[in-house]
């Protein structure tokens, strides 16, 4: 299980030069095209599903034996938040001492390529003791639209879920994450000249504001509840009593119980003025990811291999961040996150990875799918 962190990062760096921001098919199929390449002549299945909506094609590899037992999933998206051009103006690939800068490099091209390379190593060792499929996903940071159905059908036949979505503080595991919910609400009042007419227009900006008042006092940190709107549109002139808004919530839970509850409310919002419309649409898009006593076993088993490679795994409290791991726990699954390289600065221009965690990082992934029975 020998992994020189330097050459990874190197090959790691070609993965990074190629940029797929989640709405350029062209870039998250390149990645696409690298990751089928790599597998190429090895044995290795390979299942391409053409992208749509203007996203980017999925790819599942699928290997090891066929001898009936449930398999280990490894998920991985290839898209990041950074659009096109972020690499030649505000972020180029340069290093750092031990830190590798680059878009998407932390979250999470770092860990899908580390967890390739370990993939690919098992297998060629021959030592898979159960069937292995690695799903490449072309649209996580957007809420996985066109992913979630072949997610959850793959995950539903698993005995196990691997997430590389980047590690936490220092490389600790995630073993639980928030559900998130995603709603729209749009307000039309009444258009009216705002000098002439002022009484007879129904300020639709102003009843947002009622609205953006009342969702924003749902947060509630004691239960772990946030409520954020965080873009707002409306009007159409400064003299005129504008006719329609519209903002975005964005909701994170702890539990299935409190998305739901949290989902009644927000649907039910009611205007204030019965001469105003208030329509929402959205639901919950990502379910809670909660620590289940399988989870945590499947934790304490990781932190065992992870001993023996003189790696001392920790996990976090549960993370405010959804990933493709919250649609395979919901279902009981056992599944591990946050399996990707070291760093920080997701979604930031001070992306970056730590090249001494590559090398660490594929040893223990290595290490895990040797051990799956």
């Amino acid at each position: 299980m020998a992994y020189d962190s330097e050459a990874m990062a190197a090959a790691l760096s070609e993965w990074v030069a190629i940029e797929s921001h989640t709405y350029d098919m062209p870039g998250v199929n390149r990645m696409m095209d690298l990751v089928a390449a790599s597998v190429a002549g090895s044995g290795i299945a390979v299942e391409r599903i053409a992208g749509r909506d203007g996203l980017g094609d999925m790819l599942t590899l699928r290997a090891g034996p066929n001898n009936g037992k449930k398999p280990v999933v490894i998920l991985s998206h290839l898209d990041t938040v950074h659009p096109l051009g972020t690499l030649a103006k505000d972020l180029p690939i340069r290093r750092e001492g031990d830190r590798l800068y680059g878009p998407g490099i932390y979250d999470m091209k770092g860990g899908a390529f580390l967890a390739l390379e370990a993939f690919k190593t098992v297998l060629a060792a021959n030592v898979a003791q159960v069937p292995l499929v690695f799903m490449f996903t072309p649209d996580e940071e957007i809420g996985s639209p066109i992913s979630r159905m072949a997610i959850e059908a793959e995950g539903k036949k698993a005995q196990a879920v691997l997430v590389t979505e980047p590690a936490r503080d220092g490389g600790k595991i995630v073993t639980a994450r928030k559900g998130v919910g995603r709603f729209d609400v749009h307000v039309e009042g009444r258009p009216a000249h705002s000098g002439t007419s002022h009484e007879k227009g129904r300020n639709a900006i102003g009843e947002a504001a009622k609205q953006i008042v009342a969702i924003q006092a749902m947060t509630d940190y004691a239960r772990g509840i946030t409520t954020t709107v965080g873009m707002v549109k409306g009007g159409t002139a400064a003299n005129t009593i504008p006719q329609h808004a519209s903002f975005c919530v964005d909701l994170r839970v702890r539990t299935v119980a409190d998305g739901e509850e949290m989902t009644q409310k927000i649907m039910g919002l009611i205007a204030s003025d019965p001469d105003i419309k208030v329509k929402v649409t959205g639901d919950m898009n990502r379910p809670p990811f909660e620590k289940t006593p399988e989870v945590a076993a499947l934790f304490e088993r990781a932190r065992h291999i992870a001993q023996g490679l003189g790696i001392d795994l920790v996990d976090v409290p549960q993370t405010g961040g959804g990933s493709d791991g919250n649609f395979t726990a919901v279902y009981g699954i056992p599944t591990l996150d946050g399996l990707g390289i070291d760093g920080d600065g997701a979604h930031t221009l001070h992306e970056h990875a730590l090249v001494s965690s590559l090398g660490e990082r594929a040893r223990l992934m290595d290490a895990l799918l040797r051990d799956f029975r």
